[in-house]
């Protein structure tokens, strides 16, 4: 036993009836009324009470039952000493049942008194009140003393599972609490995931959408204001509304996919493949898992609008190979003597990165450089030469220059 277990108190919990099924509450109740009954019942079978007496089993019940009520309440409390004089006082109205000729009944007060004791005190306490009543019941029944011990042994014995079984109640409570405490944990866990989801969605969608247009339609104002050629005005404005529709279409495919209704990846890819961009498509074909899906979906989108701002006019390929248990996305440029456009300077600086993130979230990886270091094995460890925001090298090159010339190649891999 461990060291202050005498002393210790049952759980607040156990004292109560917390987690107790209604069908046992019910029990109980009904086995208290049997007991109430059986206190009045013997104390008018011994013939102890006649006349004005009559009222006395009564009164005695309803001390009786105050004196549980109390009982029940201070113990919940913690109140030794007050739950003691109760149980004294108990004894005492046991005794004077005993005195007036009612001797079952005031046998039945002790043994009552001495369960509740074994089920409610700390240990030590306990059995000093069950020793107690247990001399008391000898002394009053001498002649019948085997039945005595008999009696007191089963009390003892009957007030401890009383009070293993609350103990045990309790344990079983606590676990439930504690699981569905870890379960909306998870929930919680859950829902924050799903939020970073989302906003990783918006923002493949809308991000590169939104800053193309922003660099048109400020090139735009910035030639109504130079008096510029209105054709020229009016083709950076066709541009703006152009990616503007474009950006609507992947805002709601990427709707589709938070609801679970994507199209087939194939086809995705192949509304990428225009102006230079060509797919190929290597496995058989299968339904993907929404997050693998999302994942192949926006590097590619990423990956091919990347190479228009830095590599334009130069072809691009979209190879979507189907293994066992995982898919396989590379897009590779070919690589372009013009310079990057206005589009070039449009971004955050961040979308390889990113891509990156999204591949280890679905424990997968992503490489991303030069063809030639992609493709013979190598893996570029940062987010790579373009949209990296590196400066020149110390040849004084421009590494997303040297990498329109050499063609740049970006490779997901990921569980599917």
């Amino acid at each position: 036993m461990p060291i202050g277990a005498g002393t210790a108190w049952p759980s607040r919990e156990a004292l109560t009836r917390v987690g107790l099924p209604p069908v046992r509450t019910a029990l109980d109740y009904l086995l208290s009324s049997v007991l109430a009954c059986w206190l009045v019942v013997s104390a008018y079978h011994s013939d102890a009470f006649h006349g004005r007496l009559l009222v006395l089993p009564v009164l005695g019940l309803l001390c009786f039952l105050a004196i549980v009520v109390l009982f029940h309440r201070w113990t919940i409390e913690g109140r030794l000493l007050a739950s003691l004089g109760l149980l004294l006082l108990a004894a005492l109205l046991g005794g004077g049942a005993y005195a007036a000729g009612a001797e079952k009944t005031a046998a039945l007060l002790w043994v009552m008194g001495g369960v509740l004791a074994m089920d409610r005190l700390p240990l030590a306490a306990a059995l000093g009140v069950w020793t107690s009543l247990f001399a008391v019941l000898a002394l009053a029944n001498e002649e019948a003393l085997p039945s005595v011990i008999v009696t007191m042994s089963a009390v003892l014995l009957g007030g401890y599972t009383l009070r293993l079984d609350a103990q045990a109640r309790v344990t079983g409570f606590r676990l439930l609490a504690e699981e569905r405490a870890a379960r909306a944990a998870e929930a919680d866990s859950a829902a924050l995931a799903e939020r970073a989801r989302i906003a990783r969605e918006i923002h493949d969608v809308l991000a590169h959408s939104l800053s193309a247009q922003l660099v048109h339609l400020e090139a735009a104002r910035l030639q109504i204001e130079g008096g510029y050629d209105r054709e020229q005005v009016l083709r950076r404005v066709v541009e703006a509304r152009s990616m503007a529709r474009q950006g609507l279409a992947e805002t709601r495919q990427a709707l589709s996919a938070l609801r679970g209704q994507m199209v087939p990846v194939e086809d995705y890819l192949r509304e990428l493949a225009v102006d230079g961009v060509r797919t190929e498509v290597v496995g058989e074909s299968r339904l993907l898992p929404v997050e693998a899906s999302g994942a192949v979906r926006r590097v590619a989108q990423e990956a091919v609008t990347n190479a228009r701002k830095h590599a334009p006019g130069a072809d691009v390929t979209l190879r979507l190979e189907y293994g066992e248990g995982v898919v396989t996305l590379e897009v590779r440029d070919e690589g372009a003597d013009a310079p990057g456009g206005e589009l070039a300077l449009s971004g955050s600086g961040f979308g390889l990165l990113g891509m990156r993130e999204r591949a280890e979230l679905l424990g997968g990886s992503l490489e991303a450089g030069p063809s030639a270091s992609v493709g013979g094995g190598g893996v570029a460890s940062g987010p790579g030469p373009r949209d990296s925001g590196e400066g020149a090298d110390a040849n004084g090159t421009d590494p997303r220059d040297r990498s329109r010339r050499e063609g740049f190649t970006v490779r997901l891999r990921v569980p599917a």
